[in-house]
């Protein structure tokens, strides 16, 4: 993982130091909310429903012990014992007081990590595919070139006050993306030309919130040398022709809607060769030395007994084998995926006895590196089939042995309106129920691969558009109303998600999902058809009456 240099250090500590100095204003009265806001947004800090939020970028989900104990220490320290990861690959605490952030801040800072641009009109953070550098379907690892977006992208001064946030996300596997690529704002797949060279693929104008639409092509393939180029082509355009007049109008997706790919494409082509000649964002010789710091571990070289043994002897690490396992590029080793989905509990938190947990574990058994993914677990990208069984037993010390990963209890959710100013409706307590009645039930192993997803609001942080069965929180006349959307993909066929009909009322959301999910198992043929293929074979209209039996009946 990349290592901060003397430069990143002094950077980070004097923009911590600046923010010192800007809270200390804002506290004793020189500084006005208003004023502030901006100020505080630059560094990530939020005004929510009851408190500031602290939200930490973790660059395309990659970190390691120390800092995730230093996550730990801010959790218990300066928060209420837990921080809560979210689907950008960032950890946000929802308690902290004014006056202690800039303590937290210089403590991240003492592990190179930061909150930086994890808000605001800017670049946010960039995120990857959490099985980056360890996927047995990658044509290359994708964080270099994620760490190089980073470093263009931090404190670019054309950048800073952007019509909207803007989001990029990387992946080096185009054929399984698990980085919801497509969803982006731009979104780089690594790929090879006809010549076999390693290049990228670009993708503009995805996006999800109150308008969700699916990336479009930008152009098939730029160089290495090129690509920082045409980023910067890219986000100048849309920062001239994007709208300042409407903020829910202002995303590139807006911007790519009202003018067309093809006129964007132009635009783009005539600005990139502008600055081309004279561009200084790209240095080779910085990019291999970037590339150094994401070599592969030494791994290790030892039998796989253990892990047979475990498998074949044990039926409770073999169904946790069987869902929280994910092939590695060798043979002998295995991709961790640990669940933060236990049954009845929140998605994506986790208490500071459990994160430094995690890091210990990554120190012993997994060459001390650990991932965030944007589905809200914790990764070990490389742990060797032998310490298998070891790594299960301190898992299950820390109640983080669930076995639910891409299951439909593994829910993708957002705070929701629990802590979030911006949310309509409750997202936590539907994830919870779902969650609880699918245990209760003893079907999620029957049901498969499906994914929930569900927001509080329009702005869907939850991703909501591209589950395969999305669900909505609204306000209706002051009472919570959910709608639902069946069909969303967020992977490289990516789809956004049809609308069923009427919403419903809190007390009925998951009776409604549990017919869904009925109908599927009634539908589908056989248990190998997945939850979205039947979807996709039979349509909406099969589903309908099953999701509506009151109004089947009166027909």
């Amino acid at each position: 993982m990349y290592q901060y240099n003397d430069f990143d250090k002094a950077f980070l500590a004097e923009r911590n130091k600046q923010f010192r100095a800007q809270v200390e204003r804002r506290i004793d009265g020189s500084l006005t909310e208003e004023e502030f806001r901006p100020l505080r947004l630059m560094n990530g800090l939020y005004l929510q429903l009851h408190a500031y939020m602290l939200r930490v970028a973790i660059p395309y989900g990659t970190l390691n012990g120390a800092q995730m104990d230093t996550l730990a220490l801010l959790a218990e320290k300066w928060d209420k014992g837990y921080g809560h990861f979210t689907t950008r690959q960032n950890i946000q605490y929802n308690w902290p007081k004014l006056k202690d952030v800039p303590d937290m801040l210089d403590a991240l800072g003492e592990v190179s990590m930061h909150a930086i641009q994890t808000s605001g009109n800017t670049i946010r953070n960039v995120t990857a595919d959490h099985f980056a550098g360890s996927a047995a379907d990658e044509i290359a690892d994708p964080r270099p070139v994620a760490e190089l977006i980073r470093q263009w992208s931090t404190d670019h001064p054309e950048f800073q006050a952007l019509p909207r946030k803007f989001k990029i996300a990387v992946s080096g596997a185009r054929e399984n993306d698990r980085a919801v690529v497509k969803a982006h704002d731009i979104g780089v797949y690594l790929v090879n030309n006809d010549a076999g060279e390693l290049g990228y693929q670009i993708i503009v104008g995805g996006g999800l919130g109150r308008t969700p639409m699916i990336g479009k092509v930008l152009k098939d393939w730029v160089s290495q040398d090129d690509l920082l180029s045409y980023l910067e082509a890219t986000v100048s355009v849309w920062n001239l022709l994007g709208r300042r007049d409407n903020k829910y109008k202002a995303r590139i997706k807006i911007t790519v809607h009202e003018h067309g790919i093809e006129e964007i494409r132009e635009r783009v082509e005539e600005r990139y060769k502008a600055i081309r000649p004279t561009f200084q964002g790209f240095d080779v010789e910085l990019f291999n030395e970037i590339k150094t710091h994401f070599a592969a571990p030494a791994y290790r070289n030892v039998p796989t007994d253990a892990y047979d043994a475990a498998y074949g002897d044990d039926a409770m690490f073999r169904s946790w084998a069987d869902t929280n396992l994910t092939a590695h590029k060798q043979a002998d080793y295995a991709i961790v995926t640990i669940s933060l989905k236990k049954h009845g509990e929140t998605p994506g938190d986790a208490t500071a006895a459990q994160m430094r947990a995690m890091a210990d574990i990554a120190r012993k058994y997994g060459h001390d590196e650990l991932r965030i993914s944007h589905e809200q677990n914790v990764i070990l990208p490389n742990v060797h089939k032998a310490d298998l069984p070891a790594v299960y037993e301190e898992l299950k010390a820390h109640d983080l042995q669930t076995a639910n990963i891409g299951l439909i209890s593994d829910i993708i959710a957002c705070p929701g309106m629990d802590y979030c100013a911006l949310a309509t409706a409750r997202s936590i307590p539907v994830a919870q129920g779902i969650s609880s009645r699918f245990e209760e039930l003893k079907l999620e192993h029957d049901i498969g691969h499906l994914q929930i997803k569900i927001s509080g609001c329009i702005n869907a942080c939850g991703h909501h558009h591209v589950g395969h069965i999305g669900i909505l929180g609204l306000d209706r006349a002051g009472v919570e109303n959910y709608q639902i959307t069946l069909g969303g993909d967020a992977t490289n066929t990516a789809e956004v998600g049809g609308r069923v009909g009427p919403g419903f009322a809190y007390d009925e959301i998951v009776p409604a999902v549990e017919r869904i999910v009925m109908a599927y198992l009634e539908l589908r043929e056989g248990p190998e058809e997945t939850f979205l293929e039947t979807y996709r074979r039979l349509g909406l209209a099969v589903f309908k009456p099953y999701i509506y039996p009151e109004a089947q009946a009166a027909a």
